[in-house]
């Protein structure tokens, strides 16, 4: 079985720092918000700050899966809670491992 580092996403949750990671070959800078547990399979929610060095088109809260993720590394900038993450949404009682302070 495959198994990801998740060292990395929870100081990058802990101290609300991005987070540098490429997932499935796009390189990204992340605001990760929460690492919860779905469907057997570990996930984070993140709000991407940079795909491939540009900001995206529009900001969202995206879902991704851990296995998709590799060559993570907390960067020293640090991130506010977005709006969009609902630490309250259904799809994370019982499932969260860690999120961030509001």
């Amino acid at each position: 079985m495959y198994m990801t580092d998740t060292r990395p996403i929870l100081e990058a949750i802990a101290l609300k720092k991005c987070l540098r990671a490429t997932y499935n070959r796009v390189e990204m800078k992340l605001a990760p918000h929460i690492l919860y547990n779905r469907d057997d399979d570990l996930h984070m929610d993140a709000v991407a700050l940079e795909k491939n060095g540009a900001p995206p088109k529009e900001k969202k809260l995206g879902v991704f899966r851990l296995k998709g993720l590799s060559d993570m590394q907390v960067l020293e900038e640090p991130f506010e809670a977005e709006d969009l993450f609902e630490p309250e949404a259904e799809r994370y009682a019982g499932n969260a491992l860690m999120m961030i302070e509001a």
